[in-house]
């Protein structure tokens, strides 16, 4: 571990300011891993860095760690990119349609690129002149602690709660892909974690447009053996799909859930798989094809469709064609989740 965080130092060297980029409307594990490179570049370098995203942060409890962290990510401006010689992606990868780094930068925009991520590789990092890339651990923030604790660094208590929270809504407490490096690392930060803010972040409240989109995504919802599809419909924020789709996973005798819903110009795509062998970044991979961006993991993964004009809930259809076709279930009508009510 020393030598890597060697190789991260001389990567940087020189360097005054490092902006930090978690994929676009970050999750508490892509916002608690950009925090900790924060830390790490301020503590080692010493550097400085911003963190910025494009999107939003949706989900409550997200915003709820947000509040609590004091507010360490802004909005990111196309100047600010522009500008930036170097860039670290965390919890994302070039190439992903996830987050606002161009694949082929303009000659005059070229970048030293740095990557820490726990995703499947994509062809676009192999130009990156630093990379972390470990897609058998089940969170980012579990690659960022093991550099902290080889650098020696103190872990503020606010940093400690965010990367514990991190590797456990990433791994559902450990149950979901879960690494023996993520195990050691969830421990190792148990200790030092503020257990009251822990609790008001995971049961914050929720705006009441929640329950409107939760009971749209439970109408619309088919089982078709044991796949359940959803379209939810217009969506007030992108992450709303995931939110509904690791719900409807809970359903008894379900393997698979896939919801979408239309966000702007976007069709957004959730895949769930209860399966450690499930394939679910292939999966949506195939839905999506050569029309969108998409990429995930075994047991979760996500992508998006831009929609072009047309009628976003065409698209979902066509995305719940695929997604039988691929899972080999048959297209019929599906049975209404909620038809005995």
């Amino acid at each position: 571990m020393q030598e890597r965080l060697d190789v991260l130092l001389a990567a940087v060297a020189g360097t005054e300011q490092v902006l930090i980029l978690p994929h676009n409307d970050p999750d508490p594990d892509a916002i608690a891993a950009a925090l900790a490179l924060r830390h790490l570049l301020a503590e080692l370098g010493p550097i400085g860095s911003r963190i910025a995203y494009q999107g939003i942060v949706g989900r409550a409890e997200n915003k709820a760690l947000v509040r609590y962290l004091g507010r360490p990510l802004r909005r990111l401006t196309s100047g600010e990119l522009r500008q930036a010689r170097t860039v670290a992606l965390v919890d994302t990868q070039p190439g992903t349609g996830n987050n606002p780094l161009p694949v082929d930068p303009a000659p005059a925009e070229q970048k030293t690129v740095i990557v820490f991520d726990h995703h499947p590789r994509r062809e676009a990092t192999a130009g990156a002149t630093f990379v972390d890339l470990r897609s058998d651990v089940g969170a980012t923030s579990t690659i960022l602690v093991e550099y902290l604790r080889a650098a020696g660094l103190d872990l503020p208590q606010p940093l400690a709660t965010a990367l514990f929270y991190g590797i456990k809504s990433d791994t559902l407490g450990l149950v979901r892909g879960a690494s023996p490096a993520d195990v050691e690392a969830y421990f190792f930060l148990q200790p030092h974690i503020d257990v009251e803010a822990l609790g008001q972040i995971e049961s914050a409240q929720v705006a009441q447009e929640y329950f409107r989109r939760l009971d749209a995504a439970l109408h619309a919802a088919r089982v078709y053996g044991q796949v359940v599809i959803s379209y939810v419909g217009p969506m007030p924020r992108p992450d709303l799909a995931a939110e509904m789709g690791d719900l409807l996973l809970r359903l008894k005798g379900v393997q698979w859930a896939i919801c979408s819903g239309a966000y702007e110009d976007l069709l957004i795509l959730a895949v769930r798989c209860r399966s450690p062998r499930g394939s679910a970044g292939r999966l949506v991979q195939a839905i999506v094809g050569e029309g969108g961006t998409a990429g995930g993991h075994d047991v979760m993964a996500g992508g998006q469709i831009p929609l072009g004009g047309r009628a976003p809930a065409a698209v979902a259809r066509e995305v719940r064609r695929r997604a039988l076709a691929e899972l080999q279930e048959p297209d019929t009508e599906g049975r209404r989740l909620l038809a005995e009510w």
